[in-house]
């Protein structure tokens, strides 16, 4: 099914703001959330335009890169959730999530990679 862009995009990134946000405590273990706070501070750890996490360094140690993979687990699900209720790809409802929700959270000396690009500090 083909939709215009302005038609589904705001659908899906409003129904994954409010999947990520009651589903936060599901996809984001209370000790992987800590993990992966505390690495982004330090910037090991970044988001993504395609809605998951990432290594910014390209290396973490094993608890970081468990950390990461957890959250980036849920949140596949959540974006699978989003993307069934609203008819467009997963790929499409994380790329919303990242435009809509992430990146509005994105705190000051924390790492982002846009669309295309590499690794930017906000």
């Amino acid at each position: 099914m083909m939709m215009r862009a302005n038609g589904w995009l705001p659908a899906a990134a409003a129904v994954v703001a409010g999947t990520l946000i009651a589903g936060a405590a599901h996809a984001d273990t209370a000790s992987a959330k800590i993990a992966v706070d505390a690495a982004k501070s330090q910037g090991l750890v970044g988001e993504q335009s395609d809605g998951f996490l990432g290594l910014v360094t390209g290396s973490a140690d094993a608890a970081v890169k468990a950390a990461v993979a957890e959250i980036n687990a849920g949140r596949a699900q959540v974006y699978a959730q989003a993307a069934a209720k609203n008819g467009v790809t997963p790929e499409a409802a994380a790329a919303a999530a990242f435009n809509s929700v992430i990146s509005a959270k994105l705190k000051p000396g924390e790492f982002y990679k846009p669309n295309g690009g590499g690794w930017v500090r906000k």
